[in-house]
């Protein structure tokens, strides 16, 4: 048994302010010291490493350990971060606000981080009570924070959590970006190194927001996409995926004068086990079910769910082509028809751009060129889509969308159903559906068809050898098609998009681009095709799909 580790572990054993994650790691100590060649493992795996800082904050699995969630690596988070906004004040006093959700230890870690800031001596402003993450991105501004924290793991397993960092001032409540997400880290390593949590000062002294700030944000939702004269009588069906979303939504649809939908009733309030899926993503398999149940049984004209958190959208329509009589409409569709209503919104407005992520549909730009706006393409994540200049819409294929950036500059589910809703309500008005909006897409754009070929690993080093496999052994055709252009973005020209991204230009005009997940184990492939009409985009698209699957299994 390895001493060292033994004595890191009841190094952290012994600072642990939780009853549950202490007895858990006693436990494991018990065994390891014993010889168990099993605690050992699972020490190893709980110490190796800590859980990394990034530009996603911080995000894993709940447990004892510095390779956990927990509320030591909580409050080495929020003190190093309070040390970094001390620094960056110039002498005055910052203010931070803090927002949770509804899963295991979210309120114990906003409620720690609040009185560790106040301890450090910032102004500490705790949200209410859960909420999705929108309202705290809204709040930062609200307030004029320097910086805002959501306890949430978004759409990831159950017993996962995440620490969520937002900046405020100049970044305009935006997620963190390099230099900084590096710089805080920095901070959190010395706070650690420091010593015991245990002397960390902490004050109850922090401040907890009034209902206001709620009401804010429900109004500059409502402005949105206020119903049109006479809306009634449009059947939709919404699932909240036992999340914190329903509150919050169905007092901006009742202000915003839209019928109120039939609910999944199973799913409608916060619930830390997730109980009815496997996965609380309404991408994954088998999610959305109950929802498509009840919407046949209601005979509803589509289906809209948030992620647990609400920062994700995710639309359905009738299908009678499917088993089920649903199809769930993909990111791309979805932000093609909200881009396109920005777009017609800002059409004349000098400076205004629509912005997606590289692995997005292209269909944007088009969309963007048809009404003369400006456009950007940005690495993944909302961090970089919510920068570009003069945006009025953006999005990614991952179900985010970021439709109202004066007053949040994040993607947000909310307010993304509340366009959503305006569109099919206008289309109701002459006799269209969300489908016949779609198709009429096509018409003025262009047809585009968008897949995916996500590989779920166990060891992430599979990834690794799979990229490096690709980037030593380049393929030059994909499905029969040649490859006209490949680039690897980690060797990208200054001032372009850089990441371990590897994109191929095909002669046929379509797009494959491959990169590692930034939140799951998994590698994600993302395929655009571009035809004359939809069935044949579709067509391409099924055809690249197999050929990128015959080229991963070459290379892993």
């Amino acid at each position: 048994m390895n001493e060292e580790l033994l004595a890191q572990a009841r190094a952290w054993l012994r600072q642990d302010p939780d009853h549950e994650t202490r007895d858990e790691l006693a436990g494991v100590i018990t065994r390891a010291a014993a010889g168990d060649e099993g605690a050992i493992a699972d020490l190893e795996d709980r110490f190796r490493t800590r859980l990394a800082f990034g530009t996603a904050g911080l995000r894993g699995e709940l447990g004892a350990g510095s390779n956990r969630m927990n509320r030591v690596l909580v409050a080495q988070a929020a003190a190093g971060f309070a040390a970094y906004l001390r620094e960056k004040s110039d002498g005055r006093t910052p203010t931070v606000v803090v927002g949770y959700d509804g899963r295991r230890n979210s309120r114990v870690f906003a409620t720690d981080s609040a009185e560790l800031f106040a301890g450090a001596g910032l102004r500490a402003i705790l949200l209410p009570r859960l909420l999705p993450t929108p309202v705290l991105a809204f709040a930062v501004r609200h307030f004029g924070a320097d910086a805002g924290v959501m306890v949430t793991a978004s759409h990831n397993p159950p017993n996962d959590n995440g620490y969520k960092v937002y900046l405020g001032g100049a970044d305009h409540g935006s997620q963190i970006v390099a230099p900084a997400d590096a710089e805080i880290a920095a901070h959190i390593q010395r706070t650690a190194d420091a010593g015991s949590v245990a002397t960390l000062p902490r004050s109850t002294d922090y401040e907890t927001a009034g209902e206001e700030v709620v009401e804010a944000y429900i109004a500059a939702t409502v402005a949105v996409a206020p119903a049109p004269a006479g809306t009634t009588g449009m059947r939709w069906v919404y699932t909240a995926m036992h999340g914190v979303g329903w509150e919050t939504l169905s007092r901006i649809v009742k202000d915003a004068g839209y019928p109120q939908p039939f609910v999944v009733d199973e799913q409608l309030t916060p619930d830390a086990t997730f109980r009815t899926v496997s996965f609380p993503n309404p991408e994954e398999p088998g999610a959305m079910d109950l929802a498509f149940a009840r919407a046949r049984r209601v005979k509803a004209d589509f289906v809209l769910a948030n992620d647990p958190d609400a920062d994700r959208l995710a639309v359905a329509v009738p299908d009678a082509s499917t088993a089920d009589g649903w199809r769930r409409l993909t990111g791309n569709e979805v932000g093609l028809l909200l881009g396109a209503r920005a777009a017609r919104a800002a059409a004349g407005t000098p400076g205004a751009s629509l912005a997606c992520s590289l692995v997005s549909s292209p269909g944007l730009g088009a969309v963007a060129a048809h009404h003369g706006l400006d456009f950007h393409e940005t690495l993944t994540g909302f961090k970089w889509i919510s920068r570009a200049p003069g945006i009025v819409f953006g999005f990614e294929e991952a179900l985010g969308y970021l439709v109202n950036p004066e007053t949040v500059r994040d993607k947000d589910g909310v307010s993304a159903a509340v366009a959503m809703l305006g569109l099919a309500a206008e289309a109701r008005d002459r006799g269209a559906t969300l489908v016949d909006l779609l198709d009429e897409l096509g018409e003025t754009y262009g047809h585009f068809a968008s897949g995916q070929v996500s590989v779920r690993v166990e060891d992430l080093a599979v990834i690794g050898n799979v990229m490096l496999a690709l980037r030593t052994l380049p393929p030059t055709h994909i499905a029969g098609r040649s490859i006209a252009s490949a680039e690897d973005l980690l060797q990208s020209a200054p001032g372009q998009p850089s990441g371990d991204v590897l994109r191929y230009r095909l002669v046929d005009g379509s797009r494959v681009i491959v990169r590692p997940s930034g939140t799951e184990p998994k590698l994600k492939v993302y395929i655009d095709a571009r035809a004359e009409s939809a069935e044949s985009a579709r067509e391409a698209v099924a055809e690249l799909e197999a050929g990128v699957r015959s080229l991963l299994d070459e290379r892993s």
